[in-house]
């Protein structure tokens, strides 16, 4: 067998359609997409799943399996510049007070301090999260920072979470 002997295998290399070429070429004239309409035009057609905007398939079929929303953690932020505004020098800072004073409404799955802006009042901070700025400003400002454990999440619904809390009570009571 030589280079000149090779060739492609039977139906693996096909011709190019050579549209708008003249009638002869068999597409000629509308080039194979008919007359006018959206789907002759330049850039023409619609996405994949699109229905002609009838709610599409995807959106009418119920939804199945799992999601993880349903563990996440979600905080309540509040600013360093908040606290300087809001409380006074020596105070404690703790998700009740954050309500009292107005700077939030629920705390969600806990409170984060973050880093923006300035502050001079020395505050111990009481919560579940501080930024690594924050605690930078709280602690030059001669504050005192107390991260409270991460608050576990139950649910009243889910046996077996039932049962573990019950478990871990049961085994922190008898420990000590």
């Amino acid at each position: 067998m030589k280079l000149h002997e090779l060739s492609p295998a039977n139906g693996s290399n096909r011709q190019t359609k050579r549209i708008g070429r003249g009638h002869g070429s068999g597409w000629g004239q509308t080039s194979g997409k008919g007359h006018k309409g959206q789907w002759a035009r330049s850039g023409g057609g619609v996405r994949p799943g699109f229905e002609g905007g009838q709610t599409s398939l995807a959106r009418r079929m119920p939804k199945r399996g799992f999601n993880n929303k349903v563990f996440e953690t979600v905080y309540a932020v509040v600013n360093v510049r908040d606290l300087e505004k809001r409380f006074e020098a020596g105070s404690v800072v703790d998700e009740a007070s954050l309500i009292a004073c107005g700077l939030l409404k629920k705390t969600l799955d806990g409170v984060k301090i973050l880093g923006m802006g300035e502050l001079t009042k020395n505050l111990t901070v009481k919560v579940s999260k501080v930024s690594e700025s924050a605690k930078q400003k709280i602690e030059a400002a001669g504050g005192a920072i107390e991260e409270l454990p991460k608050p576990e999440k139950f649910f009243p619904n889910n046996e077996s979470a039932r049962r573990r809390k019950a478990e871990k009570e049961a085994f922190l009571a008898k420990r000590g």
